[in-house]
């Protein structure tokens, strides 16, 4: 039996639309070719709808009313898009063979003039952020919209797209082909650094508020959902000094030394130290820290092991006898905004009695110049459901503080890229996590940053990652959700 697909693509241009819609009419398992627009087009040899907004839930319903084949092929991205030899095929084989709710493939792209491989990554259960990147083409099984007709959504403008999504990953696994099936222009040039910051940007409030609806309805269908209130942290254990700063560090030269100097400037009503782990320097930093080690202003630590990322570092500063009761972050390009984020965040763990403590902080350049997008507050994290958008959003903030009896039993990954999510979100589906949202933090963007301008395979290997958290957190959820009374869930202990 031939499997039919139905096309529907978002407008780009008359040139590149006209060019694709002949393109697909030229496969033979094409039925119907629809163009989505925000007005009025002239364009041959299909039909038009015009849509308000392309990601809308109501756009994705009124595809779905349109339907009538077996598949339907959805590019809904504004860029111009061409099919590989054989694409559609390729698509609909792959479904025909693994029964997938839907499929994607890797893509071509062309950007500045140059044409590229764009790699893709494997969808798993943890993959749940709303910019998962699945190329400019997803074909769903028509079942998957038809199921999304009846979905008891509100009429979300920009969350349509993201919960069809979720919604298919709900009727089975979504199948990567790694094949490069398409072409797309890519439009956004910039670096990696920039892209990361555009989903807390002001602008982006109410989508990401969209966002967070979708995610936490589809947390509530898995039986994942934590529900508040989250439980308290009680401070029983003693210890030497109240505050250890953890400062991992590996050829730092140029900046280190600022980050020391905004740790030994702290006024606060407790006694703290400052532990450096120095993972094997070559650019002179170990003398930086030497220099003040001799003076007794900070604890000198070059690790036994070499194999060490920053998390393993971690775990040298939190299991050293002298760290203190909370362990407070500093990255050793960063720094601290004034001599008060020690007691401010000290403070804020009494007053709520949380496990970890997350602040806010203003991106600079390297000269300590503000620039865009300014204060980063992660306003999207809520004492009702913080611990349910953290699994869909990328990172939680900075500076980040830890009651230090619960960071050991967690312990850190020995990775240098995701450790400190990974915390978050082990520590979020358990413990109370408390928020500051005046900026207590410099962070520092310059071209030494681990993630100022990446590549594409780099980014497919923090965004994997990430994933796997995503799905180790998730599946915990679930367990535990299973053992109790699901209404109280963040009540079981270890």
């Amino acid at each position: 039996m031939i499997r039919k697909v139905d096309c529907f693509l978002a407008f780009c241009n008359e040139e590149a639309s006209q060019r694709l819609v002949n393109q697909f009419r030229a496969c033979p398992l094409v039925s119907q070719v629809f163009v989505l627009s925000k007005v009025s087009v002239s364009l041959e040899n299909c039909e038009q709808v015009v849509v308000q907004e392309y990601g809308s839930c109501s756009t994705i319903r009124h595809i779905a009313k349109l339907v009538q084949s077996d598949y339907a092929l959805i590019a809904l991205g504004e860029s111009a898009i061409e099919l590989g030899q054989g694409a559609i095929e390729r698509l609909v084989q792959i479904a025909e063979y693994t029964e997938a709710p839907m499929t994607y493939a890797d893509y071509m792209e062309m950007k500045e003039g140059q044409l590229a491989p764009h790699p893709l990554i494997d969808y798993q259960p943890g993959s749940l952020r709303d910019d998962f990147n699945f190329g400019p083409v997803r074909l769903y099984r028509a079942e998957v919209l038809k199921a999304f007709r009846y979905e008891n959504y509100e009429m979300l403008k920009y969350g349509g797209r993201y919960a069809l999504r979720l919604r298919a990953s709900r009727m089975g696994a979504l199948v990567h082909v790694p094949e490069y099936l398409f072409t797309m222009v890519e439009t956004d040039v910039r670096a990696s650094g920039e892209i990361q910051f555009d989903y807390v940007k002001a602008a982006a409030r109410e989508r990401q508020l969209e966002m967070e609806q979708v995610c936490t309805a589809h947390l509530r269908d898995i039986g994942a959902l934590l529900l508040a209130p989250f439980p308290e942290t009680s401070f029983s254990e003693d210890f030497d000094y109240e505050v250890s700063v953890i400062i991992p560090v590996r050829n730092r030269v140029r900046t280190i030394r600022d980050a020391i100097v905004s740790v030994l400037i702290q006024k606060t009503t407790f006694r703290f130290n400052l532990i450096v782990i120095d993972n094997y320097s070559t650019d002179g930093t170990a003398g930086i820290l030497n220099e003040y080690a001799r003076q007794g202003k900070l604890i000198h630590l070059i690790p036994e092991r070499h194999d060490l990322g920053i998390g393993g570092c971690w775990n040298e500063g939190i299991f050293h006898p002298a760290c203190g009761k909370f362990a407070v972050q500093l990255d050793s390009d960063d720094l601290y905004v004034d001599e008060n984020t020690l007691q401010i965040i000290v403070d804020k763990f009494y007053e709520e009695n949380c496990a970890m403590v997350i602040g806010s902080y203003r991106m600079t350049n390297f000269n300590l110049e503000e620039i865009p997008p300014g204060v980063i507050d992660h306003r999207e994290w809520t004492d009702d459901n913080g611990p349910n958008n953290a699994l869909r959003i990328n990172g939680l903030g900075a500076p980040r503080a830890f009651y230090t009896p619960i960071l050991r039993k967690i312990r850190v990954p020995n990775v240098s890229y995701g450790e400190d999510y990974a915390l978050g979100l082990a520590i979020s589906g358990k413990y109370k996590i408390g928020r500051i949202y005046q900026p207590l933090y410099l962070c520092r963007r310059w071209d030494d940053n681990t993630d100022a301008s990446l590549d594409v395979a780099k980014m497919n290997i923090h965004n994997l990652y990430k994933d796997h958290i995503r799905t180790f957190e998730l599946k915990a959820r679930i367990l535990r959700n299973k053992k109790i009374d699901p209404g109280k869930a963040w009540l079981e202990e270890d």
